[in-house]
């Protein structure tokens, strides 16, 4: 199980990113926005095959014998001769991007040709104008194979900056034996008898999707009226005792405890958690639940930009995706993969096919959205509402 997903898609303190543009400007720096022109740096890919490539801790296939040694990366390196220089140095969208922005601030390669940040901090990017436009003629399987849900979030239109890494959902977590009855949907956290045993994200791009869209909303489309109405329900909530707090990752130790009964919840994590406990159940509430993604992006000036593009391209390849779903159990950006899985002679391997958190279904899929991103105009006065209401 890859490190727990929260951790890769924590919440900005304070300005954050968003905030940071503007506050410069009224400093008098120069604004941070870099044009499509001036983003492309020389490409060394061909006389140096090498691809410094950044990720999360705990988030690839790793050999069993040696946790040192990645097969996926390491087919590729055999196949192209290109050497994937690869860290896991993300360990907080935030603390990322504090890195490498002075940089990219002042027109400066990152030392960085591919990295992985979880879309909303992808959005960021992409609208400051730090991220590469990929050619994606040169990128055959990420053409014919990206999720078609996954194509065109409202950030980035028709995926020209980015690409999924892996996906996720976030949805509901609970004891069904504990609590006694089903959850159906996010209204049924409300009910009296789980007084004081939910739990909430206390991120808020992590949280007012799912939140919003058990009030009806079409997050697609979200206003700042519904986010405030949003907002009044949970502060009622809080006032009444009712959410017993607000979580990081930790959630999955309260539920594994059972300290509460029923919490906002992602579906990788719910995979391990119901290997632990068969009797945690995940489920994608009635109203709908939330689609997100981590995406892979190419940094401005990148070094070795054609060979960071095929090491993106390699990972679209459905045997590759196969063998990633297999060891991070996220939702696969690939569809494709899963028949390869379905064919596996492992009897695990091959129920992971059927496994809607990985492949979600065509009923899963009806009810999942990707909820548009919050923009800089709106950040900082959303924030400062939610993280009142959470204790930030």
């Amino acid at each position: 199980m890859p490190q727990l997903a929260f951790s890769r898609r924590a919440a900005l303190a304070g300005l954050g990113a968003a905030g940071l543009s503007a506050a410069l400007v009224g400093c008098g720096v120069p604004p941070a926005y870099v044009p499509e022109e001036g983003r492309v740096g020389p490409d060394l890919s061909e006389r140096d095959r090498s691809v410094a490539f950044s990720n999360w801790p705990l988030y690839i296939d790793t050999d069993e014998e040696d946790e040192e040694s990645r097969p996926t990366l390491d087919a590729f390196s055999e196949r192209t001769g290109i050497e994937v220089r690869y860290s896991e140095e993300i360990n907080d969208n935030d603390e990322f991007f504090g890195k490498v922005s002075p940089a990219l601030m002042n027109r400066q390669e990152t030392g960085h040709d591919l990295v992985v940040v979880s879309d909303w901090m992808a959005a960021r990017f992409v609208h400051l104008g730090w991220a590469q436009k990929m050619d994606r003629s040169a990128q055959p399987n990420v053409t014919r194979h990206l999720d078609p849900q996954l194509r065109s979030p409202a950030f980035d239109e028709g995926r020209l900056h980015t690409v999924p890494w892996q996906s996720g959902i976030t949805g509901i977590a609970y004891n069904r034996k504990a609590l006694g009855r089903e959850i159906k949907s996010v209204q049924d956290l409300w009910h009296p008898d789980l007084a004081g045993k939910v739990t909430l994200f206390s991120g808020l791009d992590e949280s007012f999707g799912l939140l919003m869209q058990g009030n009806g909303v079409d997050v697609t489309r979200w206003t700042e009226s519904d986010f405030h109405r949003m907002c009044d329900q949970v502060e009622s909530l809080v006032k009444k005792r009712h959410i017993r707090r607000f979580t990081g990752n930790d959630y999955t130790s309260d539920l594994s405890k059972g300290d509460v009964l029923a919490c906002q919840a992602y579906s990788g994590d719910a995979i391990q958690l119901q290997a632990d406990n068969p009797d945690i159940e995940f489920v994608v509430p009635e109203e709908g639940g939330e689609l997100w993604a981590e995406s892979l992006l190419v940094p401005n000036l990148a070094r070795h930009k054609a060979n960071a593009e095929a090491l993106v391209d390699h990972y679209y390849d459905p045997q590759v995706a196969a063998q990633l779903a297999a060891s991070v159990n996220y939702v696969c950006p690939v569809p494709a993969a899963r028949e390869v899985l379905a064919g596996s002679d492992d009897k695990e391997t091959a129920e992971l096919a059927e496994n809607p958190l990985v492949f979600p279904d065509d009923d899963m899929r009806r009810r999942l959205a990707v909820a548009r991103d919050i923009s800089s105009a709106e950040r900082r006065s959303l924030a400062r509402r939610w993280n009142a209401i959470v204790g930030l």
